[in-house]
């Protein structure tokens, strides 16, 4: 008789046959009845909807959203294309979205089709896919990025509803920014006589400086007989300076996040109190607190550890196996790690105390953070030395989270225009918040990114003349619903105002 342990590894790998293969949909005809059962009895699958599976973790709550986020795009690809061949494509917004890196998971996903039924199909955790019935862009109008069949650039410019614009105001100004010649725009807009889209193009081009290029539009279709009348679709004046020489459009978004959020932090923050007379005080204040913010730190982020170890790890007098088994050693190493970054971040502020800027004093060492923070887990045989080499090299995703972080690619060019903006930023509240936020948000590293977006945020209000400010685990809820409101809605409000209380309760 064979065991029911073996017949289930037997099931595993054909499960892994087909991931391998690019399996993030499974469909109930890749696999036989008998492995299907034992999968979805074992938490290895999980069904979307009848007949539609997707790979599962044993043990996740029922309620856990992360594996569907972080399958879902791959997920409706496949899907996708199942059910229409090569005859969908997702409208003209969310092509947009998606072309300037913005992959929020959204609730409804909005696909044109002539072989739709205009009808909702239910997802999982809130989300749906709608198939509408109408006509597919022209071939050289559409494009394909990771199996998902969009409008190009360009083509979604032209053909998108005027409200974008406004709604979306950063992703439609970094998809103009796209664009490298008014020819791209004009051909479209011409043979489909789109005179008042070309006008509203013109003005949107206008609004983010491309002066000459939308009077190209302007004389050019004037030219063909159409009359233009100029009209700017968005509400404010971008001042932000795009470029078409970045290597990736993500760098003018995060830019123009920038820029769009400064206004609500300076308005919800303590004034800046100016560097301390005493950066000695300011130091001692900072190895008091330590144990404080360790404990917190570390409890956010699911670690279990306690004031005693703490002080253990920070006297040298610890055991590296921990006191738990495999969970104690993961503790005791995260807590040594921590320790050891800490001091890393103090040689750093003793730096921004004694006037050095403190974006270009991060942007320096933040690696050497990063490496000290994992230094003990490399020693112990759970990192490997080349995960301590830079930034990711795989995608990250964000537990319960329908942010998406940028690619690894985009990575290497955000990181640099990043500490960019924080060293050029005069005010010190902005440095704070959104020092803290887009660190998150890039997701640098494949772990570790919220203890150093806390670490850069508190060599931010330091910057300021603000004291060290520790995140309680009480307040993580309220800490992580912030950091989703900003990444995915775009409203910085709530986690300024977070951190503004924070810092108010420590002056």
């Amino acid at each position: 008789m064979v065991a029911p342990s073996q017949k289930l590894a037997e099931s595993l790998e054909v499960l892994k046959t087909l991931q391998k293969e690019g399996g993030v949909a499974i469909r109930s005809v890749d696999l036989s009845r008998v492995h299907r059962e034992r999968l979805l009895k074992g938490g290895f699958l999980r069904m979307v909807m009848k007949g539609w599976y997707i790979p599962a973790h044993p043990g996740e709550p029922g309620g856990e959203s992360t594996i569907w986020y972080a399958s879902f795009w791959g997920f409706c690809a496949v899907y996708l294309r199942e059910r229409f061949g090569d005859a969908w494509s997702l409208s003209a917004e969310q092509s947009l979205l998606l072309h300037t890196g913005n992959r929020t998971v959204p609730g409804q996903l909005l696909v044109r089709t002539p072989k739709g039924g205009n009808k909702v199909i239910t997802l999982l955790h809130g989300t749906s896919v709608l198939d509408v019935r109408a006509a597919m862009p022209k071939p050289e109008e559409t494009v394909e990025l990771d199996g998902l069949r969009l409008y190009s650039p360009c083509a979604a410019l032209v053909f998108s509803a005027p409200g974008f614009f406004r709604q979306f105001a950063t992703e439609a100004r970094a998809a103009l920014a796209m664009v490298k010649d008014a020819s791209d725009l004009l051909r479209p807009l011409l043979e489909g006589g789109h005179s008042t889209i070309a006008g509203r193009l013109a003005g949107a081009l206008r609004n983010i400086g491309r002066r000459s290029m939308a009077e190209e539009i302007v004389t050019t279709m004037q030219a063909a007989g159409y009359t233009i009348r100029l009209e700017d679709p968005f509400d404010t004046t971008a001042t932000t300076l795009l470029t078409r020489r970045d290597i990736s459009p993500q760098v003018n978004r995060m830019r123009l996040m920038w820029e769009s959020m400064r206004e609500p932090i300076a308005t919800r923050f303590p004034a800046a109190p100016g560097l301390p007379k005493q950066p000695q005080d300011y130091l001692a204040d900072v190895e008091d607190i330590y144990p404080t913010d360790a404990y917190h730190s570390l409890s956010i982020e699911g670690y279990r550890v306690s004031a005693e170890l703490i002080e253990q790890v920070r006297s040298g007098h610890w055991n590296p196996d921990g006191n738990d088994g495999d969970r104690g050693q993961r503790d005791a190493l995260a807590a040594r790690g921590y320790w050891q970054a800490y001091r890393a971040v103090h040689d750093s502020l003793k730096r921004v105390l004694a006037g050095e800027n403190a974006g270009a004093v991060v942007a320096q060492d933040h690696g050497i953070w990063y490496r000290a923070m994992f230094a003990p887990s490399v020693t112990a045989g759970l990192v490997r030395p080349g995960d301590l080499a830079g930034y990711r090299n795989d995608q990250v995703y964000i537990r319960r989270s329908m942010h998406v972080p940028p690619r690894r690619e985009a990575v290497r060019d955000l990181m640099p225009a990043f500490f960019d903006l924080l060293a050029e930023e005069a005010q010190p509240s902005v440095r704070v918040v959104l020092g803290h936020f887009l660190f998150v948000y890039i997701h640098p590293y494949m772990d570790g990114n919220g203890r150093m977006g806390r670490f850069l945020m508190n060599l931010m209000l330091a910057s300021g003349g603000y004291p060290w400010t520790v995140i309680p685990l009480e307040q993580r809820d309220r800490y992580i619903a912030a950091l989703e409101d900003a990444s995915v809605r775009r409203q910085i409000e709530p986690f300024a105002r977070l951190l503004a209380d924070l810092v108010h309760m420590r002056q």
